[in-house]
């Protein structure tokens, strides 16, 4: 099987998501580094050719070319259910309920997770002043405090397997505790402290170079 191609940056947390997927899977990939500086590679014609919004990561994958993180996280996991880890479930329902988790985690978690990482942690590297967004944190205790409910009863968000609802969280919980140190979230809550240790030992979390 040819290596899937990968158009990415390794300071891009969706391209660190598609890397821990493709890891997860146990699939051969070869990443292309696409420089996001001052040069901006990533607007050049030759990458618009691939992914017209400019944006990384993009991947080849024969002859599909396909492009948005949590496209490709579940297009891989779709293809490729038969190898590495099932991180989409086997009946009907469990299906569904990762599908749920993954849309909690994209309309709920993210927004709010994102918010606070860049008024924290990214606004300061690029000369800008920290804005420390108090209402988004706010908003996402009282999420956490869903999924404390929620991890109560399952070991991870979908039941008891290891899915790409849980895969989605993590670059951002990572940034979330370990450069703007908001750690107090995870560890005050007891379940939600032990899902994130269980998930974030993963081998296939590891494995990616994090950047911080």
């Amino acid at each position: 099987m040819a290596a899937i191609k990968v158009y990415g940056n390794r300071e891009s947390l969706a391209t660190v998501l598609v890397l821990c997927c493709l890891n997860e899977k146990e699939l051969q990939y070869e990443l292309a580094q696409v420089d996001l500086g001052p040069a901006g590679a990533q607007n050049k014609p030759q990458y618009l050719a691939l992914n017209p919004f400019g944006q990384v990561p993009t991947i080849q994958d024969g002859d599909l070319t396909l492009f948005e993180s949590r496209a490709i996280i579940k297009y891989l996991a779709k293809k490729y259910k038969g190898q590495g880890t099932d991180l989409l479930g086997n009946s009907l329902s469990e299906q569904a309920l990762v599908e749920q988790w993954c849309e909690v985690e994209g309309q709920s978690f993210y927004p709010l997770a994102s918010s606070i990482v860049y008024g924290t942690f990214v606004m300061p590297l690029i000369g800008g002043s920290i804005d420390r967004d108090i209402g988004a944190e706010e908003k996402l205790n009282k999420v956490l405090d869903i999924y404390e409910e929620r991890l109560s009863k399952s070991k991870y968000l979908a039941g008891d397997f290891f899915s790409l609802a849980d895969l989605q969280h993590l670059p951002w919980t990572h940034y979330l505790i370990d450069a703007c140190r908001k750690d107090r979230l995870f560890t005050s809550r007891k379940h939600v402290n032990s899902w994130w240790k269980d998930i974030s030992s993963r081998r296939a979390w590891k494995m990616v170079e994090i950047p911080l």
